[in-house]
């Protein structure tokens, strides 16, 4: 039997083959899609292509879909998959409903007990390489709600890439170099004058978070520091101690929150004197810059963007986008295909200048993709947490995790669409309750173990059959919806944004509640038990893949 996301696959191809025996006088025709339909009596795929149609072959949608029907009829007929389609419907406007077997469903779930951990996986990236360059903060301070969101949006989104036949890599850049390190560098020292007794004034771009104090504190007793006089020509020490602590403290914030890098680039050591000079005389010769005013500019107009870019200031300094230039073309010397930036939206500016960059340094722009995380705000007895960085106010993700756990933090940071807006409610967040979703979803997971427990103390166990007993409404929808799983997975490769997978569970979850609450599993007809408890099993193994996926643990007991 073939899982439903194969069966989605052959269904659509019997579709293309029968337009184009129906309509040979047609030379192209719009993309065929099987979408899952909202209301089931629907079926479990739904096609429009009859809609997309009808105005270029002027007929009725409708009766160019019930034609096409009798096409697809007879195509099904002589294909593999006849067994597996119940029947074929039209419904106003010109859709046209595929309604499967129950033989196609007990097939999906033999597939989910034989694959196991393996369920899910596809060989839709066809092992195409992927760098995926996520949070990449500023040493200057601990990460903070907006970096939170991209760290669980970035490694779930790597998870599910990989899982899905991609060879994805999880790159964090960090900017140790610049005028917000030397910032940083400045602040802690003048903490450490303060706490020696100096009386120092801030400027209203210093860091000024609890943090630098307690830096400056920790810099002056590893050193032995007794006296302000002795911090005089320490500024690069200071401001290497405090890069190199800070960046200790990221690793560690985000390694407690699951998130493990494969690659850590530095803007040092990448963004050289050489390297940079290298870049530019490329770009030089290839007639991409020119100077006016004393400065350097490169001539991004020339390939979309708005206005033309400096690359070295009058001043001989560098600009923000000269070391980019360099770190975008190490990232295609390494050998990835394809490039994904996710940024805070406080970067969408910046977009057409790095698709620029690429473009003149003879790469596809297309190859070049950037993610635009929007932002989150926390909420506390319903109200907003406003938070300022630069003042040190604001909540850090140490302090979420803490209040909150890492399961609850990983999820609520995907519950919504990545180009959405995120409202993170910190109380709901720790409700043991079927009001909270993660709880929701792990509770269906423990549920699973509950019945396990009861079971062997009965000696009962899952049967691997033909699971023709699994018929009532409650049992089919939910193999429905086991079998969509792939399809979910599939569907977040695509838009490069794990909520699918986020929803996915959720609607699971309420599907399973429902079986559970409706129906006893261990049934007095021990036959019926065995396969139910099959299901319960397969729906155990979805729900620990999925879970895995966006980083979430799976508790046996809640």
């Amino acid at each position: 039997m073939a899982m439903l996301s194969t069966l989605q696959e052959q269904l659509k191809e019997v579709v293309v083959q029968s337009l184009r025996e129906s309509h040979k006088s047609l030379k192209e025709f719009p993309p065929v899609i099987l979408e899952i339909p909202n209301d089931k009596k629907h079926g479990e795929f739904s096609c429009n292509i009859a809609l997309q149609l009808a105005k270029p072959l002027k007929q009725p949608p409708l009766d160019l879909a019930a034609q096409l029907v009798v096409s697809i009829q007879k195509n099904i007929k002589a294909s593999p998959i006849n067994a597996n389609v119940q029947k074929i419907d039209v419904v106003r406007p010109g859709f046209i409903n595929f309604h499967l077997s129950p033989q196609a469903l007990y097939g999906t779930l033999s597939d989910v007990l034989a694959q196991g951990e393996n369920y899910g996986r596809a060989s839709f990236g066809k092992n195409k390489k992927i760098q995926v360059e996520f949070v990449s903060a500023n040493p200057t301070g601990p990460l903070s709600v907006a970096h939170a969101r991209q760290a669980a949006v970035g490694d779930a989104l790597v998870n599910i890439l990989n899982f899905t036949g991609f060879a994805a890599k999880k790159e964090f850049y960090v900017n140790d170099e610049g005028n917000q390190i030397n910032i940083l560098g400045r602040s802690v020292e003048l903490r450490a004058q303060e706490l020696l007794g100096e009386k120092v004034e801030f400027s209203e771009d210093c860091y000024q978070g609890d943090y630098i104090r307690d830096m400056a504190r920790i810099y002056l007793d590893q050193n032995k520091i007794k006296k302000a006089a002795d911090l005089s020509a320490k500024a690069d020490h200071i401001r290497q101690f405090a890069v190199d602590y800070l960046l200790d403290v990221i690793k560690k914030e985000l390694d407690d929150f699951g998130v493990h890098f494969d690659v850590w680039s530095h803007q040092s050591k990448i963004g050289t004197q050489g390297n940079i000079e290298a870049v530019l005389d490329f770009l030089g010769e290839k007639g991409f810059l020119y100077e006016k005013e004393g400065a350097l500019w490169f001539k991004s107009t020339d390939f979309g963007d708005d206005k033309d870019r400096v690359v070295e200031k009058s001043d001989g300094n560098y600009t923000y986008l000269t070391p980019d230039i360099v770190y975008h073309q190490n990232k295609f010397k390494r050998g990835f295909e394809k490039i994904i930036n996710i940024w805070g939206p406080d970067h969408h500016g910046y977009i057409p200048r790095i698709k620029a960059v690429v473009e003149a340094l003879g790469y596809d722009r297309d190859d070049v993709e950037v993610l635009i995380v929007q932002l989150a705000t926390l909420y506390r007895n319903g109200q907003p947490i406003s938070m300022s960085t630069r003042r040190g106010q604001y909540i850090s993700l140490r302090e979420v995790m803490t209040e909150v756990g890492v399961d609850a933090a990983r999820f609520f940071f995907l519950m919504r669409r990545i180009s959405a807006h995120l409202d993170f409610d910190l109380e709901l967040a720790k409700k043991e309750t079927p009001e909270n979703p993660v709880y929701y979803i792990q509770y269906a997971h423990a549920r699973i173990y509950s019945v396990w427990d009861k079971a062997k103390e009965l000696n009962l166990r899952a049967k691997h059959a033909d699971f023709s007993l699994l018929n009532n409404e409650e049992e089919l929808d939910l193999l429905k919806k086991i079998g969509q799983f792939s399809g979910a997975l599939v569907l977040c490769a695509e838009q490069l944004d794990p909520y699918a997978l986020v929803n996915y569970l959720h609607e699971l979850a309420t599907i399973f509640h429902r079986f559970y609450d409706k129906h006893r599993v261990i049934d007095q007809d021990h036959a019926l038990a065995a396969e139910r408890l099959a299901l319960l099993d397969a729906s155990r193994i979805v729900f620990a893949n999925g879970l895995r996926l966006l980083g979430v643990s799976t508790p046996k007991k809640m």
